[in-house]
């Protein structure tokens, strides 16, 4: 895999301007991206994961948490990480894949190639790991279950955070949770749920991250949701190459854009934008440890430094 600039192509869809976005303005206090995926070539001219941070570096975007679904993404993620400042990362299945390898017999091989991926250097982070019942009907949802179960045990043996996938099943997610422990560092990543699941993940202490989808114009819910997160539990990312914030909704997203979600957030929430990214930057640094704990490897399959918490 090594140096591969993308992994994997995402769809047309039914996307009419699959342009990238001219930059916003920079932000005056830095921030970070605590979930994108750089894997992925979008768009008329797709850009290569160099590219992207070069770009976000320019706007105040200081660094990146890439985060895999597979195997395959998994190490390419944890592969640019040992090399890359600006990026760390995450490991994990996604819960969608989780049925058609439990049914195949490889879905204990794929977790445990993800235990052996969260000892590499840089990785912080489990995940993206959950359950998704929008797009997995109820035949697949045992593997689910067993494979988030699974993500948990491996980001708690290995002193990581876990970031949650939650699709139309929070009220399992929060019981799988409770039932098992949660790991001491838990991020609801792409926050889509209402003020009850934000108070409820308050009392818990784990974190809320929000993405593009804050800013468009038909997701009141989820601003009435800002409201009530405690702003010492408060993320931001773009879920790139998905979820492009206002006013760009529907082109390719890119870790630059990201100013366009904490400014939206500052304004809905009344509060001073380089005040709101200072929050948010020290937030992402407890969570996932200083992008400077741990120097890229000059050659990261000669040695294996040990991570830093």
């Amino acid at each position: 895999m090594g140096d591969e600039v993308h992994v994997r192509q995402r769809e047309a869809g039914d996307r009419t301007d699959r342009s990238y976005p001219a930059p916003p303005t920079p932000l005056d206090v830095p921030v970070y991206d605590n979930h994108t995926h750089l894997e992925y070539a979008d768009g008329d001219s797709p850009i290569g994961y160099l590219e992207h941070l070069d770009r976000a570096s320019s706007v105040g975007v200081r660094g990146v948490v890439q985060v895999g679904t597979d195997v395959e993404t998994s190490r390419w993620s944890a592969e640019m990480a040992a090399k890359e400042p600006r990026m760390l990362a995450a490991v994990a299945i996604h819960p969608n894949d989780t049925p058609e390898l439990k049914r195949a017999g490889t879905l204990d091989d794929s977790l445990a190639e993800i235990a052996a991926l969260a000892k590499r250097p840089r990785v912080r982070a489990v995940g993206e790991t959950g359950l998704d019942f929008f797009r997995t009907d109820e035949s697949g949802r045992d593997a689910q279950f067993e494979a988030f179960e699974a993500h948990i045990r491996i980001a708690k043996e290995n002193g990581l955070a876990l970031q949650i996938h939650d699709r139309d099943a929070h009220r399992e997610v929060v019981e799988t949770l409770l039932r098992v422990g949660a790991p001491e560092r838990t991020v609801f990543h792409c926050f889509s749920g209402d003020r009850e699941l934000a108070e409820l993940c308050a009392e818990q202490g784990w974190y809320m991250s929000f993405a593009g989808t804050v800013t468009f114009k038909n997701a009141a819910t989820l601003r009435d949701a800002l409201e009530v997160v405690p702003r010492q539990l408060l993320l931001v990312e773009t879920d790139a190459p998905y979820l492009t914030p206002t006013p760009n909704r529907g082109r390719p997203n890119a870790p630059y854009l990201l100013p366009y979600t904490v400014r939206g957030m500052a304004e809905h929430l009344g509060t001073d934008v380089s005040i709101l990214s200072a929050l948010i930057a020290s937030n992402t640094e407890l969570v996932y440890g200083s992008w400077d704990d741990e120097p890229p490897l000059a050659d990261p399959g000669t040695e294996a430094a040990p991570n830093v918490r």
